[in-house]
């Protein structure tokens, strides 16, 4: 008489089975994670460029709305290092005399103003002024050869990028690495009606 074969036992095998799923569980949230990061990473970014072209145009709305007195906008005197600027860590905004004392005291509250806009200053917390881009800068320069101002807006980035061009020196030096430095910029020109 034939004995019947031995019955296999397969015990455990059903865990292993649990183990790899739960692994490939795991590395799909994981791969989620990093999806929800890049995003809010992006987000922040895009948050960024809006303010700061919002303040672009704020500034430019302000030069031409007091075009007599333009030159006393232009307090960028060294346009390739960004020096002097406005908003964080800059001194009080620059003086000016032109024209008329109408003229150049709404142009020197304009420019305390954009100042204070760089530095957060739209919108507070208990802890401060908190509603611009991080290290917000601001530059305004004067080409007398072309008559072109040149309006920029300098911010830390979150994560590195290709750095500036050569005529982009607003905030030029002042960060951590030039690669996370954002600049935009739009240029004015006045016309002379004389």
């Amino acid at each position: 008489m034939r004995r019947p074969p031995p019955k296999c036992r397969h015990s455990g095998f059903s865990l292993i089975e649990a183990v790899v799923t739960l692994i490939i569980l795991l590395v799909g949230l994981l791969g989620l994670v990093g999806l929800m990061l890049t995003s809010q990473r992006a987000e922040a970014e895009s948050y960024q460029r809006t303010q700061a072209l919002i303040l672009l145009q704020d500034m430019i709305g302000r030069i031409n709305a007091n075009r007599s007195v333009a030159g006393c906008y232009a307090f960028t005197t060294d346009p390739v290092n960004g020096q002097p600027y406005l908003g964080t860590g800059a001194a009080a905004a620059p003086a000016c005399s032109l024209g008329t004392v109408q003229a150049y005291t709404m142009a020197n509250g304009d420019l305390a103003t954009w100042g204070s806009l760089l530095a957060g200053a739209a919108e507070t917390s208990a802890s401060g002024s908190v509603g611009a881009m991080i290290g917000a800068r601001g530059c305004v320069s004067y080409d007398s050869i072309s008559g072109v101002y040149l309006v920029s807006v300098a911010w830390l980035g979150m994560g590195k990028t290709v750095a500036p061009g050569a005529g982009l020196g607003c905030g030029k030096g002042l960060y951590a690495d030039e690669a996370r430095r954002r600049v935009v910029s739009a240029t004015l020109q006045i016309a002379n009606l004389n």
